[in-house]
């Protein structure tokens, strides 16, 4: 009986060794495809922005926002204002 126990034992050992190994065989590959799959995701997106150019680069608008369009003219419609009220 007591053969049978060893011989169980090092089946159980041999088995656990075994799949140690599997799993450290999974995790690597794992993370060797996300570093061939991030490598392969720089060069596409370095790839990209090359060829796309300067063209799509975001603009700001052209066109004055209002609020300082009116502080432009600030200065001209208070003397307007200045004159007209202070002369009569």
């Amino acid at each position: 009986m007591d053969f049978i126990k060893y011989i169980l034992i090092a089946l159980g050992l041999f088995t656990a060794v075994i799949l140690l190994f599997w799993l450290i065989g999974v995790v690597y590959s794992l993370i060797w495809y996300l570093f061939i799959a991030g490598i392969i995701g720089v060069v596409g997106y370095a790839g990209y922005k090359f060829l796309a150019g300067k063209d799509e680069t975001p603009q700001l608008e052209e066109k004055t926002p209002i609020a300082i369009a009116e502080m432009q003219d600030f200065d001209r419609a208070l003397e307007e204002y200045k004159q007209k009220t202070f002369e009569k």
